[in-house]
């Protein structure tokens, strides 16, 4: 049975997901490092503004016409960049001949994006009915074997997450061993509101491609938010009093 790719099976310390990626490789401004463009924030320029400045805006999706420039970075990295003039510097190298302002407030931008892009490919799951609400139909699938990526909201609560990671771990037949679902980086408003459900808390994926294909965002999210250089662990967010969501997805 599939190991989700998350976790590592006999070990009480959940691994942060890593993106399965392949093909072109962009090199970041800032580090140097080659790296798969998946992986990777590419930042592009607006139309010249009346006094002949371009802006500096994420280009999440790797869509906007142009040159643009690569950042593989956590936040903390390019805040420190930006505030000894770094970024400016690399920018002016990468767009040459183009007077640029960097808004202060990029890695606001940034992250608000990648995290819009994740919520974006949760509602497309959803309408694809692969993504799995509701606490007990979660539970039921992962005691039979069926879930490969569980999830859970950054507030919801430990005992609510610990019974459906037991679940979980019974149905991978890893039971004592330290595989656990991820503590996301949103909370269950923000779940909720961009799914269209009430009060959700847990999500869990069935099939394999759909996991992958939110594991490499979220990969990318954690990553820029500095999690993969602190080691920070799921179930460190506050926790809430758990009303789990009672619904379900019928796809």
């Amino acid at each position: 049975m599939r190991t989700p790719h998350n976790e590592r099976v006999g070990s009480d310390i959940p691994e942060l997901p890593q993106a399965q990626t392949s093909g072109p490789e962009r090199r970041c401004i800032l580090s140097g490092d080659i790296e798969a463009k998946d992986c990777l924030v590419r930042l592009a320029i607006s139309p010249d503004g009346p006094d002949g400045t371009a802006q500096v805006l994420p280009d999440i999706l790797a869509r906007a016409p142009g040159r643009g420039a690569w950042l593989g970075v956590s936040r903390p990295d390019l805040e420190a960049a930006m505030a000894k003039g770094k970024l400016r510097g690399a920018l002016a190298r990468a767009f040459k001949g183009t007077k640029l302002q960097v808004p202060d407030d990029l890695p606001d931008r940034i992250e608000r994006g990648l995290s819009r892009v994740l919520l974006d490919r949760l509602g497309l799951e959803l309408r694809a009915g692969k993504l799995i609400l509701g606490s007990d139909r979660i539970a039921e699938q992962a005691r039979s074997g069926r879930v490969e990526l569980l999830l859970h909201a950054s507030d919801a609560s430990d005992d609510g997450s610990r019974k459906l990671d037991q679940a979980w771990r019974v149905g991978n037949e890893v039971e004592g061993s330290g595989l656990r679902g991820m503590r996301l980086p949103l909370d269950r408003a923000a779940l909720s509101v961009a799914l269209g459900r009430d009060n959700v808390v847990h999500l869990a994926l069935a099939d394999s491609a759909s996991a992958d294909r939110v594991t490499a965002i979220l990969a990318r999210l954690l990553h820029f938010q500095g999690a993969v250089e602190a080691g920070i662990e799921d179930g460190q967010q506050p926790a809430a009093t758990d009303r789990d969501d009672e619904l379900s997805f019928e796809g």
